[in-house]
């Protein structure tokens, strides 16, 4: 009986000891977050269905993965400078957490940490991978058209100002998607006898003179686009737009949650789970090259109809049949 007990002992005694190691040498995975916000802001709307989907995917924050935040305050010329930082950091994969310019200056960093990125506009168009199917190189995630989304935008908003005859589009004309968006204007603009004028902010202290402009070229409603200048000074958009009585069309549903009249746009929700899985293959060995962007097939159309009443204005029972969420 004493021989078996300390059979049993130096059993257990070798085997705690190496199922300790194996535990203090587990893989803790690094991802770098490139965010053009600020940290009060957060990485990017609907970031936190990118964690939820880490933790779907078994992923424990602090013990399996570990997220590096770099921020780049609004300031879309510390993207790089940012991105270079997590390569120098050595993360396993950077994740461009919201717009063109973000993964532009990821991708411009480096040609071999692997970078995920969402919220894109026109991947292809702007040069950012080569195609839907083969993106090459060390580049993967989701995308959505924007000559698409503004062509439905226009198409709504006219729904429900019919007598619109001139709509300005709030654009950053900074941002590379600017180009595709307006070209992809003009075709639907004209099938609607609409007159569209561009409306450039590019920065904080652009809002006020955009919407003066705005009232100037006497438009009959606005189309916001979705940029970090916009998003970043929601608060100042929604409170211009309700003193000027303006009808807008956002891009996206924060506003209209915020208090604007209605938002068509991608599922940002579904652009970063997407993302959260590219990762995760990835850090499974799978090369982003070999992964295809996904072109986001899921919009999202909300509509505030608390909004539409001060502003006088009857929303179709056809288009609230069609909303997505409406806000009462």
């Amino acid at each position: 009986m004493q021989r078996i007990g300390l059979a049993v002992v130096l059993i257990v005694s070798l085997v705690v000891p190496v199922t300790t190691r194996a535990q203090q040498v587990q893989k803790v995975y690094r991802i770098g977050v490139l965010s053009p916000f600020a940290s009060s802001f957060g990485p990017g709307p609907s970031f936190e269905a990118f964690r939820q989907m880490l933790r779907e995917l078994g992923y424990v924050e602090h013990r399996d993965v570990v997220l590096d935040y770099r921020w780049a305050d609004g300031r879309p010329d510390r993207l790089l400078d940012l991105a270079a930082d997590l390569v120098r950091l050595r993360v396993d994969v950077i994740f461009s957490a919201w717009g063109t310019p973000a993964a532009l200056a990821a991708k411009k960093a480096s040609t071999t940490v692997p970078i995920v990125f969402a919220g894109v506009g026109d991947a292809v168009g702007v040069g950012l991978i080569a195609s839907l199917a083969r993106p090459g190189g060390n580049i993967t995630g989701s995308t959505f058209i924007s000559e698409e989304t503004i062509g439905k935008q226009l198409e709504l908003l006219k729904e429900v100002v019919p007598r619109a005859s001139r709509i300005g589009v709030v654009v950053n004309p900074s941002n590379p998607v600017y180009g595709p968006i307006m070209k992809g204007s003009e075709a639907p603009a004209r099938a609607l006898g609409l007159n569209l004028t561009v409306i450039g902010v590019q920065r904080a202290e652009d809002v006020e003179s955009a919407f003066r402009n705005a009232i100037q070229a006497h438009v009959d409603g606005l189309v916001v686009m979705r940029d970090t200048a916009l998003q970043i000074n929601q608060a100042r958009l929604l409170a211009l737009a309700a003193n000027n009585r303006l009808p807008v069309m956002y891009g996206m549903r924060e506003f209209v949650i915020g208090g604007g009249l209605m938002s068509h746009g991608p599922s940002l929700v579904e652009m970063n789970r997407r993302a959260a899985y590219l990762a995760d293959k990835i850090l499974r060995g799978a090369k982003p090259s070999d992964l295809p962007v996904q072109q986001s097939t899921v919009f999202e159309l909300v509509i505030n109809l608390k909004t539409a009443q001060a502003l006088g204005l009857t929303i179709p029972q056809s288009l609230l049949l069609r909303a997505d969420q409406v806000i009462e």
